[in-house]
């Protein structure tokens, strides 16, 4: 029998933003092992269009990007899809930064580098599934 959280049906549908672009790829094929369809953008430009032309579960944004602030990105995909939880990830010593995050809408933060346990369990709650 299959796990709940598992769900070959109906997977999680993830938005991944982060500058990084081998962490993006990296990250978004382990969550593809995990039923997880992850749509990656390298920058907070491409994150907008991506929401503009998609429907998430969920979106990980990485609080410090080149191009746009985090909470910057995080202001803007609330006013797009008010009901899509947002996980920041920020590098340490950002904390302050990521709670403020949370004060803008932010389901929850966790600093960089993530446990993927730690990260997909806090996914799973953000989008009110069972975890795998």
């Amino acid at each position: 029998m299959p796990d709940k959280g598992m769900d070959q049906d109906n997977p999680i549908k993830l938005l991944l933003v982060d500058d990084e672009a081998g962490y993006v790829s990296v990250l978004a094929k382990r969550m593809a092992k995990r039923n997880i369809v992850t749509i990656t953008a390298t920058n907070g430009n491409e994150a907008i269009q991506t929401l503009r032309g998609h429907r998430f579960d969920c979106a990980v944004l990485d609080l410090k990007m080149e191009d746009m602030d985090g909470i910057e990105v995080l202001k803007i995909f609330k006013k797009m899809d008010p009901t899509m939880p947002v996980i920041m990830l920020t590098g340490h010593g950002s904390e302050i930064a990521a709670r403020e995050g949370v004060k803008f809408g932010a389901f929850e933060y966790l600093t960089k580098p993530c446990d993927l346990v730690d990260l997909i369990d806090i996914l799973y709650k953000a989008c009110n599934r069972d975890a795998p």
